[in-house]
C-alpha cells in the first residue's frame, strides 16, 4: 500500500534497518544519562543545526509532540496572553488549548504571537514574507507550529523565536517525537518568567539539553532514528527546492489535467497554498468514491479534516515519498478521470 496520508505519513524505507540496528547494537537499552546516549543526543542536535541550517545561537531540544510544545509555550513563555490568528482547524485547536492553560485577561497585553505556518487541515501556509510582516508588526515573541513543513521547506529562522514540529511528516519518521527550536530571546523570556512547575518547563528542558540530556526518560529509539535519517538526507536547501517543484507540479496537474473532473483545488489563491499538503475539494459522494477507488488500487489518500472532512481529500508532499509513488498516483488519477468521462 502506498500512502499519501499527511501524517502520520510514509517513513523513509531505511528506518526499518535503522530500528533493527538500534536493537542489535543495544542502543534502545542505553540509560538516558549514559555517555553513549548523550553522544547520540549531541550528534542529533548538531545534525539538526547543520541539515536544517538553524542559526548557531538558536537552541534545540527534543520533546514528545507538537501538542506538548503548545503546552510549553503557554506555561513557560507566556506572561500575560497569547494571540492566535489562524486559518484552519489546528490553529483553532492551539488557541483553545493555550487559553485553557493561560486564560487571557486582556489580549491587548498579548506577549506571544502564535502562528501555524502550515495548516494541515486545509492545505494553506504562511509565507516567509507574511511571517516577516508579523515580525515587523509584533514586538514580542513569535512561536511557529511548523508540524507539516519543518524538514520539507526552508525557513528564515530569525523570523520567529520558537519553532516546533513532530517528526511523523516531513522528517519521514514514526510518530512519538518532536523538535523544539528556540531563540536567545525565548530563553531570556523563560528566565524572566521563571516557571519551573512542570517536568516540561522550558528552563528544565534547557538545563538538561545543555548537557545533552533529557528531563525524563525519552523516546530513545525515536532520537536514534532521527539522527540516522538526518545523516542520510541532503541539506534543507536541496530538499526545499525539490518540495516546492513537486508542489508546483501537483497544482499544475489539478489545474490543467484534472480540470474536467469533479475535483478542484480547495485553495484558490496560489500565494497561500501549502507546499507540503495539497488539498482537493469536491462533492461528498465524489470524494468518497475516489478515495475508495484509490484504496482498491493500493493507494491511501488523506481524508479531509475538520470543516472539510467530507468534501476534500489531501495529498502529502513530503520528502520520503518518492517519484515513482507520485507517478503511480498521477497515473491513477488520469485513469480514474478517463473512466468518469466514458
Amino acid at each position: 500500500m502506498i500512502t499519501f496520508y499527511p501524517g502520520p505519513s510514509k517513513v523513509y524505507p531505511q528506518v526499518a534497518e535503522y530500528a533493527a540496528e538500534a536493537v542489535r547494537e543495544g542502543i534502545v537499552s542505553l540509560n538516558h544519562r549514559s555517555a553513549g546516549f548523550m553522544t547520540i543526543v549531541q550528534e542529533t542536535v548538531r545534525l539538526l543545526h547543520e541539515k536544517l541550517d538553524i542559526p548557531a545561537d538558536y537552541h534545540v531540544a527534543l520533546v514528545s509532540s507538537a501538542t506538548e510544545c503548545w503546552e510549553i509555550v503557554s506555561q513557560s513563555l507566556t506572561a500575560h496572553a497569547s494571540l492566535h490568528p489562524h486559518s484552519g482547524a489546528f490553529g483553532k485547536k492551539w488557541a483553545e488549548y493555550a487559553y485553557r492553560i493561560k486564560p487571557p485577561t486582556s489580549l491587548n497585553e498579548a506577549d506571544v504571537l502564535c502562528i501555524v505556518q502550515n495548516e494541515t487541515s486545509n492545505g494553506t501556509q504562511v509565507s516567509m514574507d507574511t511571517l516577516a510582516q508579523f515580525r515587523r508588526d509584533f514586538s514580542s515573541l513569535i512561536a511557529v507550529d511548523a508540524v507539516s513543513s519543518m524538514a520539507g521547506v526552508a525557513f528564515d529562522w530569525t523570523l520567529a523565536d520558537v519553532w516546533f514540529a513532530s517528526v511523523q511528516k516531513c522528517f519521514g519518521l514514526p510518530a512519538g517525537l518532536a523538535v523544539l527550536i528556540y531563540s536567545p530571546a525565548a530563553l531570556k523570556r523563560a528566565e524572566e518568567i521563571g516557571e519551573r512547575d512542570h517536568y516540561n518547563s522550558l528552563l528544565f528542558i534547557h538545563e538538561n539539553f545543555s548537557k545533552f540530556q533529557t528531563p525524563c526518560t525519552p523516546n530513545g529509539l525515536g532520537i536514534y532514528l532521527l539522527m540516522r535519517v538526518l545523516q542520510q538526507v541532503p541539506g534543507i536547501a536541496e530538499v526545499s527546492a525539490r518540495t516546492k517543484q513537486r508542489a508546483a507540479d501537483w497544482y499544475a496537474f489539478f489545474d490543467h489535467e484534472m480540470n474536467q473532473t469533479p475535483f478542484t483545488l480547495l485553495i484558490d489563491d496560489p500565494a497561500t497554498r501549502s507546499d507540503t499538503v495539497i488539498a482537493v475539494s469536491g462533492a461528498e459522494q465524489a470524494i468518497k468514491a475516489v478515495k475508495a477507488a484509490a484504496q482498491q488500487a493500493g493507494i491511501t489518500l488523506g481524508n479531509g479534516y475538520g470543516d472539510w472532512k467530507t468534501t476534500t481529500f489531501r495529498i502529502a508532499n513530503f520528502p520520503a515519498i518518492d517519484d515513482e509513488e507520485i507517478g503511480t498516483l498521477t497515473g491513477f488519477f488520469r485513469s480514474y478521470a478517463n473512466q468518469q468521462t466514458l
